[in-house]
């Protein structure tokens, strides 16, 4: 019966679909259909079939969930939320080690909800994706978490920070080092502006990028394979996937203590 219930809620997109809408509250076919965008002899066989398993009740023109559906449905939206997610970018999801995201996270990674894919073009891997330095530079706050050696980032912190950006930069022990020491009269001028706080992360930093602003969400991880790296990464504009980075960013934060200066050689 639990298998046959499942198959009845998942085999069909356009059961899924109107359950999952019906989870708003009662809804006539007109609503349904104009929602689901299907005809009305299409959804009604699904209709038929989710009320004869107690799914639905129709009152009048309109259906709403049972007692029974609304439970199920309450479980149903984080369960197809995560699915939405690996789905849209399976191939980078499944490539990538997701231990650097805390547990806690990964059971909400459907939060960061539809994302898209950012591939650098091979002949300029370390240059900043135009998307995103213009998505910064409409930011008012930006948090970023990094664990790899950018060459071009202190340039292009450099310039926010002088936008005036309120601008929280944690990096791993790796790239404060490279930092301290190659570019270390660059990185004492950002250290004493007010607008901008570095941290450095205590341990093994495992998340290759995170980037979260007040207007998008950036998210790169390690591949399974150390020995391939690349600088995919996953950009999202759902305000979900704010709260989700800023959330994630404020936990690395807890492992993390704050740069005052550079130390001295």
């Amino acid at each position: 019966m639990q298998l046959e219930l499942i198959e009845m809620i998942f085999l069909s997109e356009k059961r899924k679909q109107l359950l999952l809408f019906l989870a708003n509250g009662s809804k006539n076919m007109d609503e349904i259909t104009e929602a689901l965008q299907v005809p009305s002899t299409a959804i009604l066989p699904q209709i038929k079939k989710l009320k004869e398993k107690s799914l639905l009740v129709q009152e009048d023109k309109s259906y709403s969930l049972s007692i029974i559906g609304k439970i199920i449905v309450d479980k149903m939206h984080p369960l197809v939320s995560v699915m939405d997610v690996f789905e849209d970018n399976f191939e980078y999801w499944s490539e990538r080690d997701l231990k650097g995201i805390p547990r806690s996270f990964r059971k909400r990674i459907g939060e960061v909800g539809n994302c898209k894919l950012i591939q650098p073009y091979p002949d300029r891997m370390f240059e900043p994706d135009p998307e995103i330095v213009e998505n910064l530079f409409k930011s008012k706050e930006i948090f970023e978490c990094i664990a790899y050696f950018h060459p071009s980032l202190i340039s292009l912190c450099q310039e926010l920070a002088r936008s005036g950006v309120e601008f929280s930069f944690l990096m791993s022990e790796q790239v404060f080092q490279r930092y301290s020491q190659d570019y270390v009269e660059d990185f004492r001028s950002m250290l004493n502006l007010k607008n901008i706080n570095f941290f450095l992360y205590s341990g093994e930093l495992m998340i290759s990028n995170l980037t979260v602003t007040d207007t998008f969400f950036m998210l790169s991880l390690f591949p399974k394979n150390q020995k391939h790296f690349d600088l995919e990464s996953l950009i999202s504009y759902e305000s979900s996937a704010l709260q989700f980075g800023k959330e994630l960013f404020n936990e690395l934060l807890k492992s993390s203590t704050r740069i005052m200066q550079i130390p001295h050689e």
